[in-house]
């Protein structure tokens, strides 16, 4: 069903391969994407930033659609997010003993797909506009606003995501969903703060590209506006459970 608890029978370290997998393909492609299209000398080429990115948010949007709904992401959930796991675990809707198999994996699956990408395309991930497809905020963005950017856009998918948990007879339409949330936080944020929303799609390129400047704001980030999602969500069901009337009440 995409993004929740995997089937329980499937062993904990299979998830995880799994996990693996799915990250080391959407950070492969993304590389590749942004290898295209913003490398001066590709027939793809798109000068302008800001039309780059909305093309990468719409071509992002559709591989993670389709990540999700692939068989490793049917079998392992396809979070390829670490503050997805997290989001979902706070959630109850995600063992607590499979988050960390599954974040290893994810931040293990961002190199090797970083990695796989150089050894596809040589010397053209490495130049300065495609920097192995790390991102960085605009030069007028200051760490602050971009740390509040990251957590909002990630608050925000968490919401959405809390959603379809909360209401199992939509799941059918979760991956769509995810794949358009993370190609408009692209398409929006990223001219300004960079738009990751994900630890693991930072973490390769910046390793890779020697960009780490605000890796921990990418890496964080993510993860605080997961868990206020998450808490926002219990608050939720909660004043739901409160308001709903009880037998012989």
């Amino acid at each position: 069903m995409g993004t929740a608890s995997p089937p329980p029978r499937r062993p904990a370290l299979a998830r995880a391969a799994d996990e693996f997998v799915l990250t080391t393909v959407l950070l492969f492609l993304a590389v590749t994407v942004v290898r295209w299209l913003r490398d001066p000398h590709s027939p793809l080429y798109i000068a302008d930033l800001q039309v780059a990115l909305v093309v990468i948010g719409a071509v992002s949007g559709a591989i993670l659609t389709g990540l999700i709904l692939s068989p490793p992401g049917r079998r392992s959930g396809g979070h390829t997010n670490p503050a997805v796991t997290v989001g979902l675990w706070l959630m109850d809707a995600f063992p607590g003993r499979h988050v960390l198999p599954y974040v290893l994996a994810q931040l293990a699956g961002s190199a090797a797909g970083t990695g796989l990408a150089r050894l596809a395309w040589g010397q053209a991930v490495a130049l300065p506009s495609v920097s192995h497809a790390a991102i960085r905020p605009a030069r007028t963005w200051q760490p602050v606003p971009v740390l509040l950017a990251e957590v909002g856009g990630m608050l925000a998918l968490t919401l959405v995501i809390a959603f379809f948990v909360a209401r199992p007879r939509f799941i059918r339409g979760l991956a769509p969903v995810i794949g358009l949330s993370v190609g408009v936080v692209i398409a929006t944020l990223g001219p300004l703060s960079g738009g990751s929303v994900n630890p693991a799609r930072q973490l390769g390129p910046a390793a890779f590209s020697g960009q780490t400047t605000d890796l921990a704001i990418y890496l964080v980030g993510p993860i605080i506006g997961a868990v206020l999602g998450a808490g926002a969500h219990r608050l939720l069901v909660r004043a739901r459970s409160a308001r709903s009337p009880t037998p012989g009440g």
